[in-house]
């Protein structure tokens, strides 16, 4: 690599990621291991793609009014490290150095509270609709970025950290496309998705 090529990080920001930052979020404790990466899935309103509401949810501008479903969630403060679009176009809102606000009341690999020590991947779908190549296509390059700055060990579903309260990605998340793709330890993965797609 050239002397004179920017860094793939700085600060906890990805080199290849189009920046909107959200106020969203707060310090990490100290001493968090960053090991594990939350794969959720996001649409507003919810089956509609292509919209500007995700990324104006996550900065606090979704207009509430705008649509019957936002008043459901009126109010609501949340953020994502990343967001992937259909079309494979990678966001980033908060630095993966801090910890954004995307798994809510969680435990996994004997932890709770999966935002300290998480980096939160939001892809535009809906629970039980599949993915798009392109979307693949950019986690299978972002999270090998990431696991070469960050210690990672663990890639899971909202599903699997929150279960019985989310049900994100869903079982149209091809988890095997991942795996064979990554080439990561089968130990990386939540046992139920061994087999098959969940």
């Amino acid at each position: 690599m050239p002397e004179d090529s920017p860094p793939l990080w700085i600060k906890g920001w990805y080199r290849f990621a189009h920046v909107c930052a959200s106020p969203n979020f707060g310090p990490r404790p100290r001493g968090a291991l960053i090991d594990l990466v939350v794969l959720h899935s996001i649409s507003l309103p919810p089956g509609q793609y292509g919209t500007p509401h995700v990324a104006e949810l996550f900065t606090n501008r979704l207009d509430w009014n705008a649509h019957p479903y936002f008043k459901s969630i009126e109010g609501l403060q949340v953020s994502a490290h990343f967001f992937i679009t259909r079309q494979g176009d990678l966001w980033q809102f908060v630095s993966c150095e801090d910890r954004a606000w995307h798994a809510g009341v969680s435990a996994y690999r004997g932890r709770s509270n999966c935002n300290d020590d998480s980096i939160g991947i939001e892809l535009e779908g809906l629970e039980g609709d599949t993915f798009t190549p392109a979307q693949y296509e950019t986690l299978q390059s972002l999270i090998p970025a990431m696991a070469h700055h960050y210690p990672l060990r663990h890639v899971a579903g909202h599903e699997h950290i929150a279960p019985g309260r989310k049900e994100d990605p869903g079982p149209g998340f091809r988890w095997d496309v991942l795996r064979d793709s990554l080439g990561l330890p089968a130990s990386y993965y939540p046992h139920t998705t061994a087999g098959g797609h969940t």
